[in-house]
């Protein structure tokens, strides 16, 4: 073998586990934020009723303050409260912006 082959063999094996690495260190949810807002972002454009509300709102802080005081619904039907802490309210506002 000679020391090209090796030296790309090593070559192969540092980039797969620089890939490896970064695939371990990505923090985000199916390319959301997180699974939070994920699952409300998912819920708003799938449910029918929801994501027809949702069209009326302005803002995710006007959807929730809505869903909450109209409905008294204070979290998706996988438990994920509207206003949850970790919710990334500017990718849920564009995710209402993008439904009308």
């Amino acid at each position: 073998m000679s020391y090209s082959t090796i030296e790309g063999m090593i070559r192969q094996s540092t980039n797969n586990k620089i890939m490896n690495t970064q695939e371990m260190t990505d923090t985000t949810y199916n390319g959301w934020t997180n699974y939070e807002t994920w699952n409300v972002a998912l819920w708003i454009g799938n449910d029918e009723g929801i994501y027809n509300f949702a069209k009326g709102c302005e803002t995710y802080q006007d959807f929730v303050f809505q869903m909450r005081d109209c409905f008294e619904s204070t979290e998706t039907p996988d438990g994920v409260a509207w206003n949850d802490s970790g919710l990334d309210h500017s990718e849920l506002d564009e995710v209402l912006k993008e439904l009308t």
